[in-house]
């Protein structure tokens, strides 16, 4: 029994038969609609989240299979005191597998550890986002046609953002990748993830005005300044419009430059940029569902019809 609790729990080889498997999906659905059938899938969401659960639910629906579980803490016995360990022990009696969202760090690796069915990292704190990072890998792929060889730009909250660190994480396994981390001071990149960049002797560079770098970008990864991790309303008032991604930016970019975003997008990306080409956050999400329909297959260990 496998599980997903970090984008390095697979392979590169593994990733790339990951996407294969998940382009072959999006090109002939009808042939995995019932791939999963009579199967369960477990959303133990106790963090709020729109699209991480629900293109859960739409990948295991989309395989024939169904879905159980809870959208919040307060709706399950969590509010009652129960722990993880004892909620996935339970859980793991009533589905097949299971996808757990926790604000704490750490929280679905002890799941993990307790659970008779694989469990999948849908985010835990400010710590990794695995099913994002491959959505991420999936997308700049299928519209770049490699990993490999590119500069990437990530933009905004890059101490708190787990969809920055996991990418990053992933991408330091691919060859010729140059990063520009766009942050204010109060939201660079943390110490750990730059030792390891160091240590690595992968290019970076830190700067914090979006306008002085986006013209060397192949790719840039906007972020939301997230209100959640804050512990003052004050510092997030300040900081929650710092960059803003409008057409007049836009036109000191590449023509070919691709503009990613994990959502929920607030205010950092005009919704006038949703027209250009370039902007292909939209597409990002659904590629998502055809990453964790091919993630679910390959847990439960279905082949492919």
């Amino acid at each position: 029994m496998r599980h997903l609790m970090n984008p390095l729990d697979f392979s590169v080889d593994e990733l790339e038969s990951l996407f294969d498997l998940a382009e072959n999906i999006a090109a002939n659905p009808a042939k995995y609609a019932h791939a999963c059938d009579g199967r369960i899938l477990a959303t133990c969401f106790y963090e709020p989240s729109t699209r991480t659960r629900l293109s859960f639910e739409s990948a295991m629906t989309r395989l024939g299979g169904r879905v159980l579980g809870f959208s919040e803490a307060s709706s399950s016995s969590a509010a009652k005191g129960e722990s993880v360990s004892d909620t996935i022990r339970v859980i793991s009696s009533y589905a097949d597998i299971c996808a757990m969202r926790h604000p704490k760090e750490g929280a679905p690796m002890v799941a993990a550890t307790r659970s008779g069915i694989p469990v999948i990292n849908a985010g835990d704190g400010g710590h990794q986002h695995p099913t994002q990072t491959l959505t991420d890998l999936m997308t700049i792929r299928a519209l770049r046609g490699s990993l490999n060889g590119f500069t990437i730009g990530l933009c905004g909250d890059l101490k708190f953002g787990r969809t920055v660190h996991s990418l990053i994480e992933a991408l330091l396994r691919y060859d010729n990748i140059r990063f520009i981390f766009i942050s204010p001071p109060e939201l660079r990149i943390p110490d750990y993830i730059t030792d390891r960049l160091n240590a690595k002797g992968v290019s970076y560079e830190e700067v914090i005005r979006l306008e002085d770098s986006i013209g060397e970008l192949d790719i840039l990864y906007m972020t939301r300044v997230q209100r959640e991790r804050f512990f003052n309303e004050e510092d997030y008032v300040r900081l929650k419009d710092f960059y803003v991604l409008t057409n007049e930016k836009l036109q000191l970019a590449r023509n070919n430059m691709l503009v990613l975003h994990p959502l929920p997008r607030v205010n950092e990306i005009s919704v006038e940029v949703d027209d250009d080409p370039r902007a292909v956050y939209f597409r990002q999400a659904k590629y998502g569902v055809y990453v964790r329909m091919a993630l679910i297959m390959t847990l439960l260990e279905i082949e492919r019809p």
